[in-house]
């Protein structure tokens, strides 16, 4: 069975802090009913920055089903509250004072439902200065460090590429909802949580604060890519933007190996290398001397050489590239779902692997594609009584093609009937 069968969330999440969160749960198994506003649905869903808009979406919303429904009429939050107790959890990521405006915060949903979990995911959390500040994944690593220490000596706080704001948040906050949930399973008990996205950054700060911080009395600098001798980002052929292999040269032992993998074993003996202290003293020529080794080799050859002589080494991959990697694809993370508008598509899968628990992935649902289904087994409701709340725009359902069963599998592999894995849901 699947590590969370029989937990049941609301999902009222939006853009990735949010929906990062309840898709971990997703992938563990939980059955996730994400309410959407008709018409509109999460605004994750028109992300485009220029390309087709759905990458963003689904890449956050698989194994979810989709109810459109409008809660700022009262027909439709009086369907929510009804929805309430039949779930064990409920997150939320909205702006700040937008659930307290459809009045449905913790103390009304306690009330008609003692034992439900409650998480809000919030920029700076819901007291302090900055409690009313809004917030994105970029402003959040700002203010939590991130910035700071990311660039070159000398040059200006630099942008990370990756989005822990957001997604980093979501995985801690899909952690202490899983540990409340172990909690209840004791007391029978719900609670409430709130995680600060700020906060949140700090966890991934540990590691620079402690080597550069010095307990808070100075600021850690900006390293660029080295952190000591032999440690940095090499170039290779054919020298295109992304043709570097990485080198973390940590250890005496691994600056031996590294001597004998690209056959330099004159640089054990040479008296600017000889030494830690000398390596440090004699950066640059000892990055021209490692330079001309790795251009003679791409990426995936140095890493190879240098993988099989016990360095650790890397080659950085593009975003195509990990799509392809033949190492994540043998080993299965690569998967392909199917999607009705969208076609067979590949994700990078959940890298926890869990020998009693698997979840194959289903694509991210159309907008409000399951809302007479969910109403239907949720609150009995049939087609009679859907009808006027669908004419008047209270709730809405999906217009397009029929979802295909096949579940995620491994790119290449035939797909599984996803379904199946769901089909015995906990009510």
């Amino acid at each position: 069975m699947p590590a969370l069968d029989g937990m049941r969330v609301l999902d009222m999440t939006q853009y990735e802090a949010g929906t990062s969160c309840t898709q971990a749960l997703a992938w563990l198994g939980a059955d996730v009913v994400k309410i959407e506003r008709p018409g509109m649905g999460d605004p994750g869903r028109g992300v485009a920055r220029g390309i087709d808009p759905r990458p963003y979406f689904l890449n956050w919303n698989s194994n979810k089903r989709s109810v459109a429904m409008d809660l700022s009429k009262p027909e439709g939050r009086e369907l929510f509250l009804r929805m309430v107790p039949r779930f064990d959890v409920f997150v939320e990521n909205y702006g700040p004072g937008v659930i307290e405006k459809l009045d449905i915060d913790y103390p009304v949903l306690r009330e008609l439902h003692p034992p439900l979990i409650y998480a809000r995911i919030k920029g700076f959390g819901l007291e302090g200065p900055y409690a009313h500040f809004k917030s994105y994944d970029m402003v959040a690593q700002a203010m939590g460090g991130a910035f700071s220490v990311t660039g070159f000596p000398g040059g200006p706080p630099t942008r990370p590429g990756l989005t822990i704001g957001d997604a980093g948040t979501g995985v801690q906050t899909a952690l202490a909802i899983t540990a409340a949930f172990v909690q209840r399973q004791r007391t029978g008990e719900g609670q409430f949580i709130e995680i600060s996205m700020q906060e949140a950054m700090t966890y991934y700060m540990r590691t620079v604060i402690a080597n550069g911080s010095e307990w808070g009395a100075s600021a850690a600098p900006r390293r660029g890519n080295s952190s000591g001798p032999g440690t940095d980002l090499y170039p290779c052929k054919p020298f295109g933007p992304n043709d570097y292999v990485y080198l973390m040269v940590v250890t005496t032992r691994q600056w031996d190996t590294l001597c004998a993998a690209i056959d330099r074993t004159d640089m054990l003996t040479d008296t600017r290398f000889a030494t830690e202290q000398a390596r440090l003293e004699h950066a640059e020529e000892l990055r021209e001397e490692i330079t001309k080794w790795t251009s003679q080799h791409t990426k995936h050859e140095a890493m190879q050489i240098l993988g099989d002589g016990d360095v650790p080494a890397g080659a950085t991959l593009d975003t195509y590239e990990l799509h392809h990697d033949p190492h994540l694809v043998s080993r299965g993370f690569v998967q392909e779902a199917e999607h009705p508008e969208a076609g067979t598509l590949r994700f990078m899968g959940w890298p926890p692997r869990m020998s009693e628990s698997n979840v194959p992935i289903i694509s991210a649902p159309l907008l409000g594609e399951h809302t007479v289904e969910v109403l239907g087994e949720e609150l009995g409701l049939a087609d009679a009584d859907l009808a006027p709340l669908l004419e008047g725009g209270v709730i809405a359902q999906s217009d397009g093609p029929p979802r295909s069963t096949n579940g995620g599998a491994p790119a290449g592999e035939a797909q599984e009937d996803a379904r199946s894995a769901a089909a015995s849901r906990s009510r």
